[in-house]
């Protein structure tokens, strides 16, 4: 049900005008030119992310695999899915069997798509592509030097109730969990 339609939704238009204000290791940080529909222009400052794969590693027990992670940006902890971003020409499928063993040193031999979300429309342009991994095997880990993470298996009822809790914040956790609950 639509109860509000402005035509103006589909007039927009961006113009080829980028300008890189900002080159980061992972990020950039663009300003873009938008024509509106009434004839004025305005500018929207964007960040491009290459994208990322998260995990939800089911194990034979029917656990799944969170992690306890250090994230600078937040000063702090928290609860998440295994995740990682695309390297150059890589396939979400590929960065998300790459991430789970990095990570946890796991590795899958059955893989489901649980869908993507793109986590912040507003400013960014990143799309996480969910994976639902199962029939493990262990192997070896091999984490960035940067990354401080803890891995625990975890029953879907503990998972639930930490959510309630509001111990899991991780936006990308909360949406492959509910992707994961849908599907099920």
């Amino acid at each position: 049900m639509n109860l509000i339609k402005d035509a103006r939704l589909r007039d927009k238009k961006v113009s080829p005008r980028h300008k890189l204000l900002h080159q980061g290791q992972l990020i950039s940080l663009y300003r873009d030119e938008v024509h509106l529909p009434d004839g004025r222009t305005t500018h929207y400052d964007t960040v491009r992310h290459p994208g990322g794969a998260v995990i939800v590693a089911v194990n034979s027990n029917r656990e799944i695999c969170l992690l306890r992670q250090f994230r600078h940006a937040v000063n702090g902890d928290i609860w998440e899915l295994p995740a990682g971003c695309l390297e150059d020409d890589e396939k979400p499928i590929e960065t998300a069997k790459r991430e789970l063993l990095e990570e946890t040193g796991w590795s899958a031999h059955s893989w489901k798509s649980l869908g993507n979300i793109i986590p912040s429309p507003g400013f960014c342009n990143e799309v996480l592509w969910m994976y639902k991994a199962e029939d493990l095997e262990i192997g070896k880990t091999a984490k960035d030097n940067d990354e401080f993470l803890e891995s625990y298996w975890l029953p879907m009822n503990k998972i639930h109730q930490m959510i309630r809790d509001g111990e899991i914040r991780d936006a990308k956790t909360l949406a492959a969990i509910t992707l994961l609950n849908f599907k099920l």
